[in-house]
């Protein structure tokens, strides 16, 4: 373990210890959910609702706290403390997690479904519980449930963007995970790798030329005050779930269990259909800061993109959930 890791770790165990010292002591139980957006963003609200119901469920018993903009540091180092049997949970990507299970990096992959319907049936699916119950074994990770949908994600540019060859030698922020570095680079652009609060900076100082993002994220971020373009690519339907530390779920009792996986898939619901309803009116916003968005033919974009499950040995698995989704 990394002399970083061990800082990181002891910082954010520290931070859980002190908010249960600070209004948790009546609770028997905590957890501190850690997640990079910020609190304007649709599925912040559902997390502030999956606390509510969780605490009000279990009168009192369990109590959830909050960490927007990444509090408790990146979501890997948050993976790692629920490695260690933290009462800690984080908002990740399927992509995060593919360096533990394989089979989580397809949800990142390029026009997999569509909409919000389309990978929920994935993630709510028996095919997917099997990933799940892989993780617990393979990383000691609990998933409460893997539907909280932020989106799909487009292309933010300071450059008109029709089709892949407009991207040659534009630096596009995306996550580390291979899924999503592959599609970009299938794209059309070199990826770049940075954390989602270097972003803006990035972008600023012109570390970056672009950036990757769906739009309440890109939105709360501000990023129209650094790009003046939107394209609607719509590459990535990003889904995200809860996930926590098996060893500390293991040790509440059924009932609490339960309450955790039952809000949370509620609240994921919820917020996932609020994203839905907010899409148009973060666009019209955007317009009135001066951003042009771009509806263009994605048609280039999939036919560019496809090869990317093979590269990354997905091929097999992209028709199973394919096969999915047509049933």
């Amino acid at each position: 373990m990394s002399i970083i890791t061990r800082t990181w770790r002891a910082a954010a165990l520290g931070l859980t210890l002190v908010t249960i010292a600070g209004g948790a002591l009546a609770a028997d139980y905590t957890l501190s959910v850690n997640t990079a957006l910020a609190q304007q963003d649709p599925l912040y609200r559902g997390l502030e609702e999956f606390k509510k119901n969780v605490e009000a469920r279990s009168a009192g018993k369990m109590a959830v706290r909050l960490f927007p903009g990444s509090q408790l540091g990146k979501d890997e180092d948050v993976l790692e403390q629920a490695r260690a049997g933290a009462g800690v949970a984080v908002v990740v990507d399927g992509g995060r997690l593919a360096v533990f299970v394989k089979e989580f990096g397809v949800l990142g992959g390029p026009y997999l479904a569509q909409g919000y319907d389309g990978i929920r049936k994935v993630v709510t699916s028996p095919m997917f519980d099997q990933w799940a119950d892989k993780l617990r074994k393979a990383s000691g990770h609990q998933v409460l449930s893997f539907n909280w949908w932020q989106g799909e994600r487009h292309l933010l540019t300071n450059k008109p963007v029709k089709d892949p060859a407009d991207l040659a030698g534009i630096r596009m922020r995306t996550p580390g995970a291979p899924v999503w570095m592959e599609t970009i680079r299938a794209m059309g652009a070199t990826p770049t790798p940075m954390g989602w609060s270097e972003v803006y900076t990035g972008l600023q100082q012109k570390v970056i030329d672009g950036v990757e993002a769906q739009h309440p994220a890109s939105f709360g971020s501000r990023l129209y005050e650094v790009t003046n373009r939107v394209t609607k690519t719509g590459h990535i339907n990003l889904i995200t779930g809860i996930v926590t530390s098996a060893a500390w779920f293991d040790k509440l009792p059924p009932e609490q269990q339960k309450i955790l996986k039952e809000e949370a898939l509620k609240a994921g619901d919820s917020a996932s259909r609020a994203t839905e309803a907010s899409l148009a009116d973060f666009e019209k916003q955007m317009k009135e800061k001066g951003v042009t968005i771009e509806e263009i033919d994605v048609t280039p974009f999939r036919k560019a993109t496809a090869p990317v499950y093979e590269k990354l040995g997905y091929a097999e698995l992209h028709k199973e959930v394919e096969r999915l989704l047509q049933n």
